[in-house]
């Protein structure tokens, strides 16, 4: 892995040594036995930059903080969705086109893991 970050200027000459070989794993999970990756299926956190197909990094030892994204339990049903603790907590959608997130009243809601990474394909921009 290149140690320094990537200059989307000009390059430094020393840039081009590697450091270490590359362990994705390494980098992306700090707790093996409570990280799980999930696809993620359909459009609700376009806004948060998590789209259709994605893969997420779950950690599910963090305690999840307010504006964090999580995989939450929905009455039996996993989604995710933007956690906030302003006031009465609540969790959301990250797509401005659809309408609010309202959990029914006597829902069980159990806030599975934390998303810590997200990994998105990019696809070539061909002119």
């Amino acid at each position: 892995m290149f140690e320094h970050g990537l200059c989307a200027g000009f390059p430094s000459p020393a840039d081009d040594f590697l450091e270490d070989a590359v362990d994705v794993a390494r980098l992306l999970i700090t707790n093996p036995p409570a990280t799980f990756l999930w696809r993620v299926d359909g459009d609700s956190m376009q806004d948060a930059g998590i789209f259709d197909r994605d893969i997420l990094v779950v950690d599910r030892s963090l305690e999840p903080r307010d504006r964090d994204v999580v995989v939450a339990i929905v009455n039996g049903e996993r989604s995710l969705k933007r956690l906030s603790l302003a006031g009465r907590p609540r969790l959301a959608f990250a797509n401005r086109r659809l309408p609010d997130f309202e959990a029914p009243e006597l829902a069980e809601i159990e806030l599975w893991g934390v998303v810590t990474w997200n990994l998105h394909r990019l696809r070539a921009v061909r002119p």
